[in-house]
């Protein structure tokens, strides 16, 4: 997955001889994706790279097959439906954010990343409003992403996130 801050702004830190190094809200982005595992059950960081503008990683979900979700449907689908005596939630018409789901993992996290920014002075910080996702279905794809994440910041020169690429 691919998360970008608002306008591409390097809030993260910038990239020196192909390393990042991390602004404190770069070091912020950092510690909280690393923590993922301990606030969603089923879930693991694999791979991951913190950007001056955006992070690339894999979040695996590894939810045994026999457990349920919060409201009791199995993993395999969601009712569209909401029962009448609840207001519809507007941000999401087709169902309730799944608890554990890929979607409910960034949303916690940005907001965390957020949070932090508000009450640590960096009111200016933000994200893109949606993240790019890719399920990743072989052996031989995740070989590829993960290398593609581990030399992201060696080819920053070149990569068409940096401002300094954005008119090539």
């Amino acid at each position: 997955m691919t998360i970008c801050t608002r306008d591409r702004t390097c809030f993260f830190g910038d990239v020196i001889d192909g390393k990042v190094d991390l602004s404190e809200i770069g070091k912020i982005a950092q510690l909280y994706w690393a923590e993922i595992p301990s606030h969603f059950d089923h879930t693991y960081i694999d791979a991951y790279a913190i950007m001056p503008n955006h992070l690339h990683g894999i979040v695996v979900i590894d939810r045994p097959h026999n457990v349920e979700t919060r409201h009791g449907a199995s993993d395999h689908g969601a009712s569209l439906h909401q029962p009448q005596t609840q207001p519809i939630d507007q941000s999401n018409k087709f169902a309730p954010l799944k608890s554990g789901s890929l979607q409910a993992i960034i949303n916690a996290y940005k907001s965390s990343v957020t949070r932090w920014c508000r009450k640590n002075g960096q009111e200016n910080f933000g994200w893109q409003s949606r993240f790019y996702d890719h399920v990743i279905r072989a052996d031989s794809s995740l070989d590829r992403i993960r290398e593609y994440i581990l030399n992201n910041p060696s080819k920053w020169e070149d990569d068409k996130d940096n401002p300094a690429n954005l008119w090539m």
